[in-house]
């Protein structure tokens, strides 16, 4: 039988496989924004869901970056972890490393927001404040026309996910400046 998981169990299981204050920074982030669009997109009944997901996406990325979401889903297993947040957290390497496909509206969000969540942080970081609570859409867009700014941060995965989620770009950004602000720590 699955494991319901809690937040406090989730992150045990993060910080066990996961030490570097950058990896443990992006998995809290991507769990804020999570949270945010399950509550913006009308499933706050599913917060709790969104928010593990998010928490747990790169699991296996620190220890095992060359098998990253292939890991992960055998350390689930060996938990006994839902396979629902196994196959969530998995379908956001779709196309990369697993041909596990998102299809849960949530599965598209993250896999849309953790590619553009580490460049939007990244364009925070240039500015005088350090902080997304200032951050514009247009700064955002002006940076992501350049792609030797935050190189690693895959604008391709970031457009299929937009495309997935039938959205336009400028709304993802936006929400997800909006979704980075309600979590900034």
């Amino acid at each position: 039988m699955a494991e319901i998981l809690t937040r406090e169990a989730a992150w045990s299981l993060l910080t066990e496989f996961n030490k570097e204050p950058f990896h443990l920074k992006h998995a809290l982030t991507v769990e804020g924004v999570m949270r945010y669009f399950a509550r913006e997109l009308g499933y706050d009944e599913e917060e709790e869901f969104w928010g593990i997901v998010g928490l747990l996406h790169d699991l296996d990325f620190e220890q095992f970056p060359e098998q990253h979401c292939i890991k992960e889903q055998a350390i689930m297993r060996e938990r006994g972890i839902d396979e629902n947040i196994i196959h969530a957290t998995a379908s956001h390497g779709y196309e990369l490393t697993v041909d596990i496909k998102p299809e849960h509206e949530m599965e598209k969000v993250l896999y849309a927001v953790d590619e553009l969540t580490g460049l939007i942080g990244a364009v925070a970081l240039m500015r005088p404040s350090k902080s997304v609570s200032d951050l514009e859409l247009k700064s955002v867009k002006k940076k992501y026309k350049n792609l030797n700014f935050a190189a690693g941060c895959s604008r391709e995965v970031i457009e299929r996910g937009t495309a997935m989620l039938g959205w336009e770009l400028d709304a993802l950004i936006e929400k997800t400046i909006l979704a980075m602000r309600s979590c900034e720590v």
